[in-house]
Parts: C-alpha cells; sequence; structure tokens
C-alpha cells in the first residue's frame, strides 16, 4: 500500500523557520519525483516545490531563495526547509508521488505573531 506520512508542521512567529519531512513507503521511493504542494482556506492548491530522480530541483517564485526540498532515499523521505516565513505561507502542506499519483495527508503550518 503506497502511503506518504507527512510531519514537521505547526505555529511560527514571520520570520522563522520550519522543516517537513514526508516519509514514504509502498513503493520505490528513489525512483519517483516528489512534489511539495500547498493549500490556503479558500485558495487552489499549488505547487511549491519539486526534486526529481536526479535531484533537479524546482521552486515556485514566491519561495525561491526562502525554501530548500531535498531528499534522503536511504530513509524514504523528502524534507521541506523553510525559512524567513511570511504570513502568506500559511497553509496545509502535502506531499506527492509523482510516480504513484498519491498524496500524504497533509500537515499545517500556520505563520502568526
Amino acid at each position: 500500500q503506497v502511503q506518504l506520512v507527512e510531519s514537521g508542521g505547526g505555529l511560527v512567529q514571520p520570520g522563522g523557520s520550519l522543516k517537513l519531512s514526508c516519509v514514504a513507503s509502498g513503493f520505490i521511493f528513489s525512483a519517483s519525483d516528489m512534489n511539495w504542494y500547498r493549500q490556503a482556506p479558500g485558495k487552489q492548491r499549488e505547487l511549491v516545490a519539486l526534486i526529481t530522480r536526479g535531484r533537479s530541483t524546482h521552486y515556485v517564485d514566491s519561495v525561491k531563495g526562502r525554501f530548500t526540498i531535498s531528499r534522503d532515499n536511504a530513509k524514504d523521505t523528502v524534507y521541506l526547509q523553510m525559512n524567513s516565513l511570511k504570513t502568506e505561507d500559511t497553509a496545509v502542506y502535502y506531499c506527492y508521488t509523482v510516480l504513484r499519483g498519491v498524496w500524504g495527508q497533509g500537515t499545517q503550518v500556520t505563520v502568526s505573531s
């Protein structure tokens, strides 16, 4: 059974940092491009960052220079390091396996003073 489990969300003040993790199981993680998406209340889900099997990365313009996506194939885990957080980063963050087309359950990130 393909499963993605996110963790690491929480409440942080503007300018703070969080690191999200997504642990995968049930498929060959190293063979999959992996994406992080987010969905804010009343908005469509948007792609935030992706990392390919070959570790190439891509970011949406609004997070470039602040967020870093990485992966550890030995741990079947993809990460999203988020620095200099802004209130507009508040959303539920989801990871997604491109290979299997499966979403995680999401983790809430709230940036507020």
